[in-house]
């Protein structure tokens, strides 16, 4: 998730997930072959394991990126699924679904220039008639994918509807590499029904951390012991928000941190009485102690009763 789960939210996952792949945001090859002196990846010694997710359509790019990357990364991930028009208008993400012979050039590529093991993420297919997913993944894994994710949703419904388990099922019964699930997974109850409908082999979880970053180590942690922990509760969650704002800060300097966080306070915030008014309030405030002061504030006047909603 380009522009979410950055270095200090991968931090936060694994402060409570110690052992889960972790995914990094999605790098263009493009860019990181015109930015190389950047070192974007200074900050990720800490994550292992981590897969360093790359997308792009040049397969001499792609190549380039695995290699610069696999020095830093236990795995190289290419997205084959963003559905974001600019990424997709650039003939990369879910637009390689249309150009499956060109997918196959960029993973024989990636393959190339790394020894780290390779995985693709993909759709059901670019529209509702389009749905080539079990053939794609036919084709992913011919070209040397050691494993595939697949987001249980066309290209063309971005996020809406609901995934359709049921079919990477069917793409479960036509590969011979694992098959990871994604899509809908917002809770250890969605990863068990996922599993038992979808048959995959694990589940892959992106917006679900949002406002909760301890999903994935509960889900990790019902896979190891079938215990169910609990989520955060309201306090818990704001204690998580404002360690999440100040490691921002500490990144990326309290201006910036401050507009950059904005896009997560409905996260953290949703479910409980008032969360529009307290958005309302957190989005337009650009002073550091006066968003903590209003973060005590809710903590303090408003127990957990009488502020959710349910």
């Amino acid at each position: 998730m380009a522009g979410i789960t950055d270095y200090v939210l991968r931090t936060l996952v694994r402060r409570y997930s110690p052992n889960a792949l972790i995914t990094t945001e999605m790098i263009s090859s493009e860019f990181l072959a015109q930015n190389i002196e950047t070192d974007i990846t200074k900050l990720d010694s800490s994550h292992h394991p981590i897969a360093y997710q790359i997308c792009g359509h040049k397969p001499h790019l792609m190549k380039f990126s695995a290699q610069y990357l696999s020095e830093f990364a236990d795995m190289i991930d290419i997205n084959m699924g963003c559905p974001v028009n600019k990424v997709v208008k650039g003939q990369d993400g879910a637009s390689l679904m249309r150009n499956p012979e060109l997918a196959s050039d960029l993973v024989k590529a990636v393959k190339e220039g790394t020894t780290k093991p390779v995985s693709v993420k993909f759709r059901l297919g670019y529209t509702q008639d389009e749905m080539n997913y079990v053939k794609f993944g036919q084709q992913m894994q011919e070209a040397g994918a050691e494993f595939i994710t697949i987001h249980a949703r066309t290209r063309s419904q971005f996020y809406s509807g609901k995934a359709d388990w049921e079919k990477i099922k069917v793409l479960k019964e036509n590969v011979d590499i694992p098959v990871f699930a994604n899509g809908d997974i917002n809770s250890i109850d969605d990863a068990i029904k996922c599993l038992e409908q979808s048959k995959a082999d694990g589940v892959a979880i992106a917006r679900g951390i949002l406002g909760d970053p301890t999903l994935i180590g509960r889900i990790e942690n019902w896979f190891k012991t079938g215990e169910k922990l609990p989520p955060p509760d309201l306090h818990q969650k704001l204690d998580m928000m404002k360690f999440h704002l100040d490691e921002e800060i500490k990144l990326r300097g309290e201006k910036v941190a401050i507009k950059f966080f904005r896009k997560f306070y409905p996260y953290y915030i949703a479910g409980i009485r008032n969360a529009s008014k307290i958005r309302g309030v957190l989005v337009l405030e650009e002073d550091y102690n006066r968003i903590a002061e209003y973060i005590d504030y809710i903590k303090k006047e408003n127990t957990e009763q009488n502020i959710l909603i349910s």
